[in-house]
């Protein structure tokens, strides 16, 4: 499947924004959806819609089977051992607060140390501040090197015997670095620590292998890889999801209620209590057979090709600044000298171009890169070079415009 192929596949891309091509380039927020997907919700809504695992009734067998169906694709996609490692959330923020709440609660104690980075997303700070306040436990950071990026001589002086959880994001969606997981799980390993992992920003755009890498938890979002809002994914290895309560009670994650006591459903139902989100799963099914189908590999290559790309092509404007490492993922964060980054997103949307401005939920990072907000450009498989010189053309348009101003 060629560029324009599969471009024609996302049938937002063809709009027109305030009278110019729409130029999208903001995937790392949310990505846009393929029609592969579209169709498969609307199908689900049209031809079976019915709860799951209920009913012994045609449509409740025709739904349930495609939402097991699509806990294996999920399976397959990151290469879990079995299914019962796989949750369904609401997405990644779900997924890690779970974590924290269930087994970070359970495990950690007054002394123990749960250890994270400056450029994690505030949905892989904020759940650990709180379970440190509620236990005891004291919350490090692993300081980052000058580019942004982590060095494994950090992580080991950061990493002691006291830490017993380690959370880190797969890649920033800010810095757009790629951190060594496996490494890392390695050394949380060794010092008797699980490896949590935010896949947020790795899943929609590159092969994941949690058998590979190690990890003990994992999570990602569906949105981001042309899947519907509201459906996530939580990995965990079978012994430590065994051995956890669930957060959430109700119907579904139950096996037996008295009047005084309940039991728990076996592995993955016990942690999805109520109606589960049916149509999310099975359009996050179909968005993996869609980006299966075109290559995981192919993905990350194309990004990668497009974000060195925009690097040299922005790096070229005076008075613009790019935050990150030099091998990265498929973003670019930046601002220009002495102009506001939401009056670049403002420019840049009057030209048709979607951009993200803002701290990026990313309040310590932007702290510690000493500035307020910045700019982000994302890129998925749907963008092109062409898209990167758009942007570049109303960047300099942009620096312009408030060069008059100022």
């Amino acid at each position: 499947m060629n560029e324009k192929e599969v471009r024609q596949l996302f049938p937002i891309l063809a709009q027109e924004v305030n009278g110019k091509p729409l130029v999208y380039l903001d995937s790392a927020a949310t990505s846009q959806k393929p029609l592969p997907v579209i169709e498969a919700l609307e199908k689900y809504y049209r031809e079976y819609n019915s709860n799951v695992h209920r009913g012994v009734h045609t449509l409740g067998t025709k739904a349930t089977d495609a939402y097991e169906g699509a806990r294996e694709k999920v399976r397959k996609f990151i290469n879990a051992k079995s299914t019962q490692e796989i949750i369904f959330t609401r997405g990644t923020t779900t997924a890690l607060n779970m974590v924290a709440a269930s087994y970070g609660r359970a495990n950690l104690r007054e002394g123990d140390e749960i250890v994270i980075t400056y450029m994690e997303h505030h949905s892989n700070i904020i759940p650990w501040q709180q379970v440190a306040k509620q236990t005891g436990a004291t919350l490090k950071y692993i300081p980052l090197q000058a580019d942004g990026s982590i060095s494994l001589d950090d992580v080991e002086n950061t990493v002691t015997p006291n830490t017993k959880i380690v959370s880190v994001m797969q890649v920033s969606n800010v810095l757009g670095a790629i951190n060594p997981i496996k490494q890392m799980a390695e050394i949380a390993h060794r010092n008797g620590a699980v490896m949590v992992v935010d896949a947020a920003q790795s899943a929609p755009h590159m092969k994941l292998d949690v058998q590979n890498l190690d990890c003990d938890f994992l999570a990602f979002s569906g949105h981001k890889m042309c899947a519907p809002t509201g459906i996530g994914v939580l990995y965990g290895k079978r012994t430590l999801l065994e051995q956890m309560e669930p957060v959430e009670f109700g119907g579904e994650m139950i096996d037996f209620v008295g009047l005084y006591e309940s039991t728990w459903k076996e592995l993955p139902w016990k942690f999805e209590g109520g109606t589960p989100i049916i149509a999310g799963a099975i359009g996050l099914g179909a968005a993996i057979d869609f980006l299966e189908e075109i290559g995981l590999d192919n993905i990350a290559a194309h990004e990668h090709k497009l974000a060195q790309y925009a690097i040299e092509q922005l790096s070229a404007i005076e008075g613009l600044t790019i935050y990150g490492p030099k091998q990265r993922a498929g973003l670019v964060t930046f601002n220009i000298n002495d102009v506001h980054p939401h009056d670049v997103a403002t420019v840049l949307d009057a030209e048709g171009i979607a951009v993200r401005a803002g701290h990026h939920c990313a309040q310590p990072l932007m702290k510690w890169l000493n500035v307020t907000a910045t700019a982000r450009a994302s890129f998925y498989l749907y963008n092109t070079e062409e898209d990167i010189d758009r942007l570049v053309v109303a960047l300099k348009k942009t620096k312009e415009y408030f060069s008059h101003v100022f």
